[in-house]
């Protein structure tokens, strides 16, 4: 196992990863699912994409914390050994670094998560700041940042042109701030390449570098299970999708015309 010993992946183990075995990350927001993924992952998060692969929301926008909550708690119930970081949901931590903090002690003290993620580069790097100096781990998140989707006008490549020394400064304030490590998505690669080389703390890729120290994908992208779009950086491996679409037409036709359930689903006196 990635930490040597099978014991649970700490932020410490991850920031020890830096420019050694990568990382390997995916998103939960159930039991099962978690179960599922813990044997093979160091970290798991339960990303607010879950507004969109759940709850069929347009955006993450209209996630919020009850729901970050509710699913957080059923995830730690499927975790043994993966490092699971909750991400701070829109709304909760923008407005002061006292919000943010509140948010992410209910985060912590409700789903007993390991850290908490929240969007922003250099802006944000004041509330890391306040919330790692009151012992509470944080990853930040740069380049596109859904949350603050119609800022950016729609799922834009982040990064090119003059964008890549802005990028490089917003790493470089996240990894001051202390944070523990930083998810680069959706940025040119040249500039996720450059940046991995720059800052000390683990870089987590999603559509950035192979350069990155770790990559992460939401699964219900992976699994096919979420077939409304398909993102250019998402690798379908299997198309579980079309599985279940086949499995429940034969259900449904196998109790229109009265072949299930048969003598074996059935029970006697």
């Amino acid at each position: 196992m990635s930490n040597g010993v099978g014991k649970p992946i700490t932020t410490f183990d991850v920031k020890a990863r830096k420019g050694a075995d990568k990382l390997v990350c995916l998103t939960a927001h159930s039991t099962p699912t978690a179960r599922l993924i813990d044997e093979f992952c160091d970290i798991v998060l339960v990303g607010d994409s879950l507004g969109m692969v759940v709850h069929g929301l347009p955006s993450t926008v209209g996630v919020t914390l009850d729901m970050m909550l509710l699913h957080a708690k059923a995830v730690r119930r499927g975790l043994n050994r993966a490092l699971m970081v909750v991400d701070l949901p829109f709304g909760s931590y923008e407005s002061s670094r006292q919000t943010a903090f509140e948010s992410a002690v209910r985060l912590m003290q409700e789903t007993d998560c390991a850290a908490v993620k929240l969007e922003g580069g250099s802006a944000m790097a004041p509330t890391v700041r306040f919330l790692v100096s009151r012992g509470i781990p944080v990853m930040s998140h740069i380049g596109l940042t859904p949350q603050s989707i119609n800022v950016f006008g729609g799922y834009k490549v982040q990064g090119r042109g003059a964008g890549g020394d802005s990028l490089l400064a917003d790493a470089r304030a996240c990894e001051e701030a202390g944070a523990f490590a930083i998810v680069i998505k959706k940025v040119a690669e040249p500039v996720a390449r450059r940046i991995t080389g720059a800052v000390g703390i683990p870089t987590i890729g999603i559509g950035a570098s192979p350069a990155c120290d770790g990559q992460i994908l939401v699964t219900e992208d992976i699994l096919g299970l979420f077939r409304e779009f398909r993102p250019k950086f998402a690798k379908r491996y299997r198309d579980f999708g079309s599985d279940m679409s086949e499995a429940i037409a034969c259900f449904a036709k196998e109790v229109r015309d009265g072949d299930f359930p048969t003598e074996e689903h059935c029970f006697r006196e």
